[in-house]
């Protein structure tokens, strides 16, 4: 076994396929006790998660991220496709979607009975997940792997709370069903793409730890075709929740450069600064804050040009004052 041979999965300490089965799978065993705790934890994650967002509370977010179950099922996809066994990966895929639905709409409850909706759409838990780049799903393809080789390993549960952490699938869901129910859907699809790019990452990981450590060898070679497909459906659904991070990646670069460009632009102006740089489709806005007078605006246009490949519009938010700094 090749992961054996590296040390990534020792025989000594690798499960056996009936032991990630009983695991993964929530139809199989005593399914009643298993359900039942799937939909209760899920449930109080959901709450949990959307208070965190709303209160805008990082140590409740965790806290959700934790007690969330969701990495359950998607882990059993993983399985299902590296075994051939189409009943496991149709019974995870609906308690992944299952679990989609019951915390968007836990959130999009509560976004109901907020006094000021639109005030949760700026603080720090919604917009750290509605822009997600490429080194988000870098992360979460990552943490699947942590994720795959200590469900595959009997000896390193204890890094499983630490993979909840970093995965993060309950938050993401949440802000989603918070914005929907706040009037704001293109944050809410940012937010899902974040969710699906670390869905799509745990079952590609999953699935190659898997087959690696030769869990696909011991159901035979019928299941090659059915792997193929997976795999086929599995590159697709990665190049769909790859463009968009693309984009929000070049997004953040052009900004961070055109930030530079206007500190630039303003060198000659005392007291004058950048506060913001923000992109809103084929325009570039950059918040200054200084004195009335500031330089051309074409000399900020020309070195925007010169940076971006296409010639987006540049706008100028201009607030006039100075910053104070008390003694």
């Amino acid at each position: 076994m090749v992961t054996g041979r590296l040390g990534v999965i020792p025989d000594r300490h690798r499960r056996t396929l009936a032991e990630l089965g009983e695991r993964l799978d929530l139809s199989v065993g005593d399914r009643d006790a298993k359900r039942s705790a799937f939909w209760v934890m899920l449930t109080l994650s959901a709450v949990i998660a959307v208070a965190g967002v709303v209160g805008d509370s990082t140590a409740t977010v965790i806290g959700a991220m934790i007690v969330a179950p969701l990495s359950t099922p998607i882990l059993g996809v993983g399985l299902g496709i590296t075994t051939g066994n189409g009943r496991l990966i149709g019974h995870s895929l609906f308690y992944v979607l299952a679990g989609i639905a019951l915390v968007v709409v836990l959130g999009m409850a509560f976004a109901q009975v907020l006094p000021n909706p639109s005030s949760v759409l700026t603080n720090s838990q919604v917009t750290g997940r509605t822009s997600p780049t490429l080194m988000d799903l870098a992360a979460a393809l990552a943490t699947g792997l942590v994720g795959a080789v200590a469900v595959a390993r009997k000896d390193v549960g204890d890094v499983l709370p630490g993979v909840a952490i970093a995965i993060s699938l309950v938050p993401p869901l949440a802000v989603v069903g918070v914005c929907l129910g706040s009037g704001a859907p293109s944050l809410a699809v940012g937010a899902f793409v974040l969710f699906a790019s670390n869905v799509v990452a745990m079952v590609i990981t999953a699935t190659a730890v898997l087959v690696a450590a030769g869990y696909a060898r011991e159901v035979g070679s019928a299941t090659g075709a059915h792997r193929r497909r997976a795999y086929t459906v599995l590159a697709l659904v990665l190049v769909a929740v790859a463009i968009p991070m693309v984009v929000n990646s070049l997004s953040s670069l052009w900004a961070r450069q055109i930030s530079t460009a206007a500190e630039n632009w303003l060198a000659g102006t005392p007291g004058a600064e950048v506060t913001d740089v923000t992109w809103q489709g084929g325009t570039a806005t950059v918040a200054v804050l200084g004195p009335e007078t500031l330089p051309p605006l074409d000399e900020l246009e020309k070195s925007v040009d010169a940076l971006v490949p296409w010639n987006p519009d540049v706008q100028v938010v201009h607030t006039v004052g100075a910053r104070l700094v008390a003694e």
